[in-house]
């Protein structure tokens, strides 16, 4: 596996913070779930699921701080090596080459770290975590305020193909009336084209991050780059990391 086998975030973030986003690329997983998997729990041959971490861990200055994710929105402070494999769906670190990393395939990967590049987190924000405030809860973790803080929006569903029903829409709405804007009608009654994208940057917003960066891949659309849930079912991950350099 390569670097150029990742995307690299295009953010303006300090030269200490380090990030990573894989793609379907640069791993030895066959069939449904080719070829860079680092998922343990969709079916893939554990074997190789070991062989693409090792790829990967290659990549890195330590091994990640793997999550159990439950679409909630715990975090979990890596600056300390867990008894047992948290069960989180962000993780945070102040600690240099402790690797923060969450798991996705049509849900939204958000990065972020502090101008000054002592504080990194990264939040698994799916539309349950979303809107049950993971984000909110990542950046309370990160102890910053969100005006010194950036954040990056990795590969997730688009809002060509991110269709939900009424529940959906009246959730994010229960929070927040303004995201009502973020909801485009579908093409048939009580189904809905929800841009998650443009939810993540309202919750942003409110948060006072205005530096937000990323925000234009679809998993669901480009199946040669990305796995896809919602599209395939039985499927991989892509896993998104980032941390501070020493």
């Amino acid at each position: 596996m390569k670097l150029e086998d990742c995307i690299l975030p295009d953010w303006p973030a300090p030269a200490n913070v380090r990030a990573l986003i894989t793609t379907r690329a640069g791993g030895v997983s066959v069939g449904a779930y080719a070829s860079m998997n680092p998922a343990d729990h969709v079916g893939d041959d554990p074997a190789a699921v070991q062989k693409n971490r090792e790829l990967l861990r290659s990549l890195l200055p330590n091994a990640p701080h793997w999550l159990k994710q439950v679409h909630g929105s715990g975090v979990h402070l890596a600056d300390a090596a867990p008894s047992a494999i948290p069960e989180a769906d962000a993780s945070v670190s102040k600690t240099p080459c402790e690797v923060c990393v969450v798991l996705t395939a049509d849900c939204l990967p958000v990065l972020l770290c502090d101008e000054a590049g002592s504080v990194v987190g990264v939040a698994h924000a799916g539309w349950r975590g979303l809107c049950h405030g993971v984000i909110e809860r990542t950046v309370e973790a990160m102890g910053v305020p969100g005006a010194r803080l950036l954040a990056y929006l990795g590969p997730a569903i688009g809002p060509q193909a991110f269709e939900v029903g009424d529940e959906v829409r009246a959730a994010f709405m229960a929070v927040d009336p303004i995201a009502a804007e973020a909801f485009q009608p579908g093409a048939q009654p009580g189904k809905w084209l929800a841009d998650i994208y443009r939810l993540a940057r309202q919750r942003l917003g409110k948060l006072g991050v205005s530096r937000v960066y990323g925000g234009q891949d679809c998993t669901f659309l480009d199946g040669q780059r990305f796995f896809s849930f919602r599209r395939d079912q039985a499927t991989g991950r892509m896993a998104s990391l980032i941390w501070l350099q020493a």
